[in-house]
């Protein structure tokens, strides 16, 4: 029998060198997270272990997914990810169709029972077969079919992770997540409309190297790549902890390139990693465009709230505050002392960031009315600690 071509000796073969080899490695310990040793096991792993057979099955979706996953922030990931695996059946991006397509993957799943991975791009509906027939059978029997023999399964995009636009109400198809139709086998939640292709070359990577799937989140979600709010690593957030905001995507605000969060943008309670690997070979992500997040890595974003309404605002002193709980199990002067020096402080961090983002002829009567009212609101607040001690 043929002894089969390791990931490293199939890059070789088309015409791949040593050093892109070597830097496809690097990029996904950093993306992972991976300690200089950790990127030493990547490399170890690649090279001697034989790629991973997958079957990438696709129910009711629109392809974005595999759009983004074919245009990967850095033109090796998306190149290389197919070299990485054994794409056996992909109803998409296979040459063959018919009954060759379905003999492939009948093929397929019998010689590697329990080791290939299943990626799933779209919910599945429960309703009337029609809506989804593959072959001439229902969605979820051939869903079925795949998962059983399945090592793990990959739910590629909100479709497969949470129903997405396909279950929002009333979902007259009955759609259903992947994690809702299966139980006792892993599942990986790569959520996102569409997901960011990086993720999934992270993902099959660690699997590789560890021969286990990464760590996740309590909703199946790799904790490396959904582990912060979009919020927390976005360029614009110095201005939303000044209080600098968009009021109309045509305003001065606007092309100065303050905070979205009054436009709309689900940053603040939205996981992911937009910000940091971003789209486009790593050019830009929605925000950075001009235009709010509207939270498509969480789950029902479809039915969540109108997508340019913002969240509601919590009463404290500016909106991270409210997010930050300023005070919260503190009584008396403790609280009030550490809301005197929040005030201040942002009323320090609002000049600095104002003098930063902005030229100086904008809303200058503006700025000082704002920064009286917050220092005036400073005073009162250190007269009631004064007065409670």
């Amino acid at each position: 029998m043929e002894k089969e071509m390791t990931f490293y000796e199939e890059l070789l073969s088309k015409g791949y060198s040593r050093r892109q080899f070597l830097k496809f490695c690097g990029m996904m310990g950093i993306l992972l997270g991976l300690q200089e040793s950790g990127v030493a096991q990547v490399v170890t792993a690649l090279q001697s272990k034989p790629r991973k057979p997958v079957l990438w099955y696709h129910f009711q979706e629109c392809t974005c997914c595999s759009e983004s996953f074919l245009r990967a922030s850095h033109p090796l990931v998306g190149q290389i990810l197919l070299e990485m695996i054994s794409l056996d059946y992909s109803d998409t991006l296979m040459a063959a169709s018919g009954f060759q397509a379905e003999a492939v993957r009948e093929q397929s799943m019998l010689a590697n029972k329990g080791k290939y991975i299943m990626i799933v791009e779209g919910a599945v509906p429960l309703g009337n077969p029609g809506y989804c027939t593959i072959a001439g059978r229902s969605a979820k029997e051939v869903f079925d079919e795949g998962a059983k023999y399945a090592e793990a399964i990959i739910a590629w995009g909100n479709c497969a992770s949470s129903g997405c636009i396909q279950a929002a109400r009333p979902n007259p198809t009955e759609a259903r997540p992947v994690h809702r139709l299966i139980s006792g086998k892993p599942v990986i939640n790569v959520q996102g409309c569409p997901p960011i292709a990086d993720v999934m070359a992270g993902v099959i990577t660690y699997i590789l190297t560890f021969g286990r799937i990464p760590e996740l989140d309590n909703m199946g979600r790799p904790k490396t790549f959904y582990g912060r709010r979009v919020h927390d690593t976005c360029y614009r957030r110095p201005a939303y902890d000044a209080g600098l905001f968009v009021q109309s995507f045509d305003d001065e605000n606007a092309k100065k390139g303050y905070c979205l969060y009054k436009m709309g943008c689900k940053g603040p309670n939205t996981f992911n990693s937009c910000a940091v690997i971003k789209w486009n070979e790593g050019v830009s992500y929605p925000i950075q465009s001009g235009h709010g997040c509207i939270g498509c890595s969480e789950p029902g974003f479809w039915d969540a709230e109108p997508l340019y309404s913002h969240i509601p605002d919590v009463k404290g002193i500016g909106i991270e505050a409210t997010a930050d709980q300023i005070g919260l199990g503190l009584t008396g002067v403790a609280a009030a002392g550490i809301a005197a020096h929040a005030v201040v402080t942002n009323i320090q961090k609002r000049r600095l960031i104002k003098n930063r983002m902005d030229d100086d002829s904008f809303n200058r009567e503006e700025f000082v009315r704002e920064e009286k009212q917050f220092e005036k609101e400073a005073g009162r607040i250190e007269q009631e600690r004064r007065g409670k001690k």
